[in-house]
Order: structure tokens, then C-alpha cells, then sequence
């Protein structure tokens, strides 16, 4: 759905059906790598002789591409065009992937996983700037959706390759996936310029107010904190939980996988559902809900009783679906239309970085308490998520 109501001619019309199709495809490209790797790492671990602290170098070569594509991608979606630059993305990140495929040894899994970063930040970045532009907030948490979708496909994929031919070989096939997508959107690049023109974002920031000015408001600050955490805990959760079922509860390769992914189809079923009663419910209590379902269910995971650890597994999923979707759209109305934009940047750059800063964490506490200790250092972090949640949604009456 266009957010402009200026009537669209019909060829318009039918290459912004067709460019929406290819947004929803690009969010879940953007999700495919991003699970896989805690299915691989045992794996990679044996492959490579590695510890497990070792776990955040990973996420630090991916993340540390993102952050660098992320920034500039504003730019080259203006220059390129938002078929060229998502073609042009995916094409890069399914390269990276190959070099995952055929690493002969860490340092070059690492440099590969720069180029995994760099397409999946300008995917990351210039699809959401796009549909910002373009679309309503019922798409907006769908496109969500979508990527909950390509994460849940990722892990699959993984533990298939896992099972039966090696953790290569799932980065193959998903190196694969992701280059016919970047075909896909490289033969269909000219649609992007013909789907209409640029609807009006609504809530721009006004001139006058600095980035700078807007992180020295302790609303944004806090707006800030709770995408960091929020973010390690579903990223931490969805990451570390293949190795916690295979390694200290004796699931097989195969069922470990599944319930992986099964977290990961969580949060896109949750999001699926957002879309069609947020409005009703209302965007405050989803977060609230969301987060203190989130420490119960991760409770469940935890304590394991009767073996229905990984039900509270899923659980988790479903708490964590409406959270951030509902805490960007809730934005503007939290810190105010003049620091609005500023805030969502600094956002963004908060999530990638509680996504990679808190499970390398909950990695250094594995290599010296053991796995044991993952399931309760998420509970842990999700107490923090909790309190802050609570915060961010008090604050709006201020």
C-alpha cells in the first residue's frame, strides 16, 4: 500500500505490485545468513579448531561490514536506485557466502563474512529506507515479517547441510538462494524507477534539530538502550540455541535445527498477526506483553521442566515478534517528530550492535561456564529488557 493517495496509472500500478513483491523478497534474503550461523558453529568450531569464545569474531566481521555499508547506503540508494543497489547487495552478500562455502581456514571465513555484512547493510538500510518512503505501517510490519521468514529458512537449510553433507554445503545452498535473488532484482531494476513517484515520509525532522542534539535527549538515549538489548536477546537466543540443544540436552542435529528454526518462524508468525490486530491492541501493551512473555518463556528455556525447554523456546519467539517493529513505528510519538529521524538512525546502529555485542558475550561466558549458562544469561538480559520496555512505553505521556 502506497502512503500517497495521488491516483497511479495502471502501468504504475502493476510495477508497484510487482516492486512490493520484490521488497518482501529482499527482506527475506536479508534474514537467510543471518540464523545460519549458530546452527554452523559447532561445526565450524571442529572444522577450524576453535574455542568457543571465539563465537563473536564472527559476528564482528558481519557486523563490523554492515555498519560500514549502513551508513553510506543512503547515498547510494540516491545515486543507484533501489533496484540496482539491492541487486547489486545480494549479488555481494551471495559472494560472501561462497567464501564461507570454500573458507580454508578462519581468517578468510572472517574476511569473507566482511562481504556478507557490507551487502546485507545496504540491503538492510536501503529496503527500509525505501519502504519508509513508500509504504504503509500494516506493510511495514509485514516487511518485517518477512525477514522472521528468511531466518527461520536459514537455520533449516543449515542443519539439512549439517546432516548430511557439512555445514559447506548449507552455505552453498544458501550463497545459491541468494544469487538467483540478486538476478532476480538485477533483470527487474528498472521497475523500481517505475512504480510512482516518492510518497512524503511522514514525521521528517525538522532542519534545524542535529543528530547530536537529538542523542543528547534522554528519551532517544533510552529509545537507544532498549533496540541494544532487545536485539542481543533475539539475536543471542536465536544464535546460541542450536548449541545448547545439541550440546547439553542431547537433541540430534536434525531436531536441534528444527526447533531453531522454529524460534526464528516465531517472531515472523508473531509479526504476521501484528499486521492485522495492532491497531486494536494497540502498540504499547504489544511491547509490554511482548517483553515480559519474553522472560517467562526464556524461563521455560532455561529451567527446562519436563523437557518443554524448547517450547518456552518458541514461546520466546512469538513475546519477542511485536517488539521491534512496534517500538520504530512508536518513534516519532516518543522522542518527538524533531529528533524522530536522528533517533531511528541511531536505532538501527544500536540493534546491530546489541546483535553482535551480547552473544559474543554470552560467548565468552560459554567458554568459561560452559553452555549451560546460555539459556540463563538470556533470562538475565531479558530482566534489563523488561525494565526498559517498561520505560520506553511510560515515557510517550511525558
Amino acid at each position: 500500500m502506497l502512503k500517497t493517495s495521488t491516483p497511479v496509472p495502471a502501468p504504475a500500478a502493476r510495477a508497484a505490485a510487482i516492486v512490493l513483491v520484490l521488497t518482501y523478497l529482499g527482506f527475506v534474503s536479508l534474514g537467510l545468513p543471518d540464523a545460519a550461523y549458530g546452527v554452523a558453529w559447532p561445526s565450524l568450531r571442529a572444522a577450524f579448531g576453535l574455542g568457543q569464545g571465539a563465537f563473536g569474531a564472527g559476528l564482528v566481521a558481519v557486523g563490523a561490514g554492515f555498519m560500514v555499508s549502513s551508513l553510506s547506503a543512503g547515498a547510494a540508494l540516491r545515486r543507484f536506485g533501489g533496484g540496482r543497489l539491492l541487486a547489486g547487495s545480494t549479488l555481494l552478500a551471495a559472494l560472501g557466502l561462497a567464501g564461507f562455502a570454500v573458507a580454508p581456514n578462519w581468517p578468510v571465513f572472517l574476511l569473507a563474512g566482511l562481504l556478507v555484512g557490507i551487502g546485507g547493510g545496504a540491503i538492510d538500510s536501503g529496503l527500509n529506507a525505501y519502504a519508509a518512503a513508500h509504504y504503509s505501517a500494516r506493510q511495514m510490519n509485514w516487511l518485517h515479517a518477512a525477514f522472521g521468514l528468511g531466518a527461520a529458512l536459514g537455520p533449516l537449510a543449515m542443519a539439512w547441510g549439517v546432516a548430511n553433507t557439512g555445514w559447506r554445503y548449507g552455505y552453498a545452498a544458501i550463497g545459491l538462494s541468494m544469487g538467483l535473488l540478486g538476478l532476480l532484482f538485477l533483470f527487474t531494476r528498472r521497475l523500481w524507477g517505475a512504480a510512482g513517484p516518492q510518497a512524503t515520509v511522514e514525521g521528517d525532522a525538522p532542519p534545524l534539530v542535529t543528530a547530536w542534539q537529538a542523542l543528547a535527549d534522554k528519551r532517544v538515549r533510552l529509545q537507544v538502550a532498549t533496540f541494544f538489548v532487545y536485539v542481543g536477546v533475539e539475536i543471542g537466543a536465536g544464535q546460541w540455541a542450536f548449541a545448547v540443544l545439541t550440546q547439553t540436552r542431547g537433541f540430534s542435529v536434525a531436531a536441534a535445527g528444527f526447533w531453531t528454526g522454529a524460534f526464528w518462524f516465531a517472531i515472523f508468525l508473531g509479526r504476521v498477526v501484528l499486521g492485522l490486530g495492532a491497531d486494536r491492541i494497540g502498540s504499547g501493551r504489544l511491547v509490554e506483553w511482548g517483553a515480559v512473555g519474553a522472560l517467562v518463556s526464556l524461563g521455560v528455556f532455561a529451567m527446562d521442566p519436563a523437557g518443554l525447554g524448547v517450547a518456552g523456546l518458541f514461546a520466546a519467539g512469538l513475546a519477542l515478534a511485536p517488539i521491534f517493529p512496534m517500538l520504530m513505528h512508536r518513534t516519532p510519538a516518543a522522542v518527538g517528530a524533531g529528533a524522530a529521524s536522528h533517533a531511528i538512525g541511531f536505532q538501527v546502529s544500536a540493534a546491530m550492535a546489541g546483535g553482535v555485542v551480547l552473544p559474543s558475550l554470552i560467548g565468552m561466558l560459554a567458554a568459561r561456564a560452559g553452555l549451560l549458562a546460555v539459556p540463563w544469561a538470556l533470562f538475565a538480559i531479558c530482566v534489563f529488557l523488561v525494565a526498559l520496555t517498561l520505560a520506553v512505553v511510560r515515557q510517550r505521556a511525558n
